[in-house]
């Protein structure tokens, strides 16, 4: 990790040679939910089903899921614009590759939400991100709280009066990046990417919008599996399993031509899941050809 300079932010380095149409757009366009782009993606699931067939782990069995997350973190690594995030109209470059999630601890109306943050490296793989996964959606589904959401329970304690006023306070420390690790160790809003399982409840993919507070960029939706036609020239068409990925991004970390080329990966490594055995550092083959 580079040295901490003047500027620069616990979390994130502050980012000295932005053009001069992206400076002006963090004045114009202040906040990020005036700067959401949607963009989709169907996936063809036949190769992740191979996948996840060939691998067990009877513990803690592989999903769909498990290797999207990887896919993300390993997207963060070859395409750092994507860790990217602006605030006090600064654009910063995060020091961590951090993806987060939601919990639910049971399939009820009544249970309640935990939160995952994973964190990943270039030495990662499908594997090592599987097993962090592991290590922190079990304990979560038995009830362990992360110090965020401690945090959380401590502040609703309170009367509403001091509720308000620390709230402000965080969200005002939070521009600025001055919160303290505790406060934004487990809090969605301070990672690179937040990720729903919509599907995992039985709901089609969806944009979802994404938040002033904090830190965070880019939002995927992941719908439910569907089956989809794939017509061929005779005019007869096979039903193949499909999941549709939807991403909200904040279009002013990068532009068009990066996100095209970010999505095409993405949509390569799963439906090659199989690149994503090697670590994150390591190009793919469409990106060794581009």
């Amino acid at each position: 990790m580079a040295k901490r300079r003047f500027g620069d932010r616990k979390d994130a380095a502050l980012i000295r040679d932005m053009d001069a149409m992206h400076v002006c757009m963090a004045h114009l366009y202040r906040d990020r939910t005036d700067n959401e782009a949607y963009i989709s993606e169907t996936i063809d699931l036949a190769p992740m089903q191979s996948w996840i067939a060939a691998h067990k782990d009877e513990e803690f069995k592989y999903t769909y899921f498990h290797i999207i997350v990887a896919t993300i973190l390993k997207l963060l690594v070859q395409r750092p614009h994507l860790n990217r995030f602006i605030s006090d109209r600064k654009f910063y470059q995060r020091n961590e590759n951090i993806v987060s999630f939601v919990v639910k601890r049971q399939f009820t109306e009544e249970a309640a939400e935990g939160m995952a943050v994973i964190k990943g490296t270039e030495d990662d793989t499908v594997f090592t991100v599987h097993e962090k996964m592991k290590q922190q959606i079990l304990p979560c589904k038995q009830g362990e709280n992360s110090s965020t959401e401690d945090t959380m329970d401590f502040i609703t304690k309170l009367p509403q009066f001091l509720q308000r006023w620390i709230l402000s306070l965080i969200r005002r420390m939070a521009v600025k990046g001055r919160l303290p690790k505790f406060a934004v160790e487990g809090d969605s809003n301070h990672s690179s990417v937040f990720v729903t399982n919509l599907g995992s409840i039985g709901l089609k993919c969806g944009y979802h919008h994404l938040s002033n507070y904090g830190t965070c960029s880019i939002f995927v939706v992941i719908g439910e599996k569907k089956q989809t036609p794939t017509f061929h020239e005779d005019g007869t068409f096979t039903l193949r399993d499909t999941l549709d990925v939807g991403l909200t991004i904040d279009e002013r970390i990068a532009d068009g031509y990066y996100y095209a080329k970010t999505v095409k990966l993405l949509k390569y490594m799963l439906e090659y899941p199989e690149t994503l055995e090697a670590p994150f550092k390591d190009k793919t083959e469409l990106e060794a050809r581009a």
